[in-house]
C-alpha cells in the first residue's frame, strides 16, 4: 500500500489528560500503518521489555484470567520485545487475527476498520525508562502485552471483530464516545467471575503495575455485574484508578450480550445524561460496593 503524510488523529484523550499525542506518523499507510523497524530497537529497550514483562507476570497468578495466561504463554515474548510477523503466525492459527504496527493512537474510523478485518493496532515504540510505573498513550508493552493474548481466544476475539463491525454505526448516531464507553470498560478493564473468584482480563489493568491487583483486590472501587447501556452511559476518566469495573460472567455472556442491533440503543439512550464513573443505580446488580 501507498505511503502517505497525515496528520496525526487528535489526542482522544484531551478532555483527561493534558499529554500530547508522540508517535512518529510520517511516511505511514494511507491505514495509518507502517513496518515494524524491528532492528532499530536498542538493547536498553529490550532490557526495558523484558523487565516489564517480568514484573507483570510475577503479579497475574490468582489476579488474571485463564484464558488470558494460556493466550500469553503461547506468544514466547519474555525474551525482549516481540516480531508482530512472528506472534502473527500463531494468532492466525488460533483465530486468524493478525497484528499491525501503527505509529500510535489512530482515528475511529481506521481503528474501526482494521478490528471489523480481524487486524490489530500496535504502537511499535516503547516507554522510555521514566515511564515504566505509568503512561497516557498505550505502546507496544500495554498493545501487546495487554491486548494480544487474548486475541487467541476465539469468543474474544469474535467479540472484537464484532466490535470493529459496530463502529460505523455509531458514528452514523454520533454514539463514538458511547462505544468508546464499552471498549474502555471492557477491553481496557474487565473483569470476569470464575469459580475461583473475580479475575482480570482488560489490558489497561493487565498491563498496570499497580491496577491489576487493585482492580480485583482493593475495596475501594464498585463493582457491578455488566449490563450493555449502563456501560455505554458511564463516563470514565483516564488519569486515575476506576471508580466502578464491570463484571462479565464468561466471554460467551459478553458475545451474546452484544451480539444485537445497536441502532435502538443509541436512538433510546441519545437523550440521556451519562452516569457519573462513581454513581450506582438501583437497578445495578453489585458484586462488591466501594468506598469511593
Amino acid at each position: 500500500m501507498e505511503k502517505t503524510t497525515q496528520t496525526p488523529p487528535p489526542n482522544p484523550f484531551s478532555a483527561n489528560t493534558s499529554h500530547a499525542l508522540r508517535g512518529n506518523y510520517e511516511d505511514m499507510r494511507a491505514d495509518y500503518t507502517v513496518e515494524q523497524p524491528f532492528d532499530s530497537y536498542t538493547e536498553e529497550e529490550h532490557a526495558r521489555w523484558r523487565f516489564l514483562y517480568n514484573r507483570q507476570c510475577e503479579l497475574l497468578k490468582g489476579y488474571a484470567a485463564d484464558a488470558y495466561i494460556r493466550g500469553l504463554e503461547s506468544l514466547n515474548a519474555a525474551d525482549g520485545i516481540p516480531r508482530l510477523d512472528a506472534a502473527n503466525e500463531v494468532l492466525d492459527k488460533a483465530t486468524g487475527w493478525n497484528l499491525v504496527a501503527v505509529p500510535g493512537l489512530i482515528p475511529d474510523d481506521v481503528f474501526f476498520d482494521h478490528l471489523a478485518n480481524r487486524r490489530f493496532p500496535v504502537a511499535w515504540w516503547i516507554r522510555g525508562a521514566d515511564e515504566l510505573d505509568y503512561l497516557v498513550e498505550p505502546d507496544i508493552f500495554h498493545d501487546f502485552f495487554g491486548h494480544v493474548p487474548l486475541l487467541s481466544n476465539p469468543t474474544f476475539a469474535a467479540y472484537m471483530e464484532k466490535y470493529g463491525k459496530g463502529g460505523p454505526k455509531a458514528i452514523k448516531h454520533g454514539a463514538t464516545k458511547k462505544l468508546a464507553r464499552l471498549y474502555w470498560y471492557i477491553v481496557e478493564f474487565g473483569l470476569i467471575q470464575t469459580p475461583e473468584g473475580l479475575r482480570a482480563f482488560g489490558a489497561g489493568m493487565l498491563s498496570s503495575k499497580d491496577e491489576t491487583i487493585y482492580s480485583v483486590k482493593s475495596p475501594i472501587p464498585h463493582r457491578v455485574r455488566f449490563n450493555l447501556e449502563r456501560t455505554l452511559m458511564t463516563d470514565y476518566m483516564v488519569d486515575d484508578f476506576q471508580k466502578t469495573y464491570f463484571v462479565i460472567d464468561s466471554f460467551d455472556h459478553l458475545f451474546d450480550e452484544c451480539d444485537r442491533d445497536f441502532d435502538p440503543i443509541y436512538s433510546k439512550l441519545a437523550q440521556q445524561a451519562a452516569i457519573k464513573p462513581d454513581q450506582l443505580l438501583e437497578s445495578d446488580e453489585v458484586i462488591t460496593y466501594g468506598e469511593v
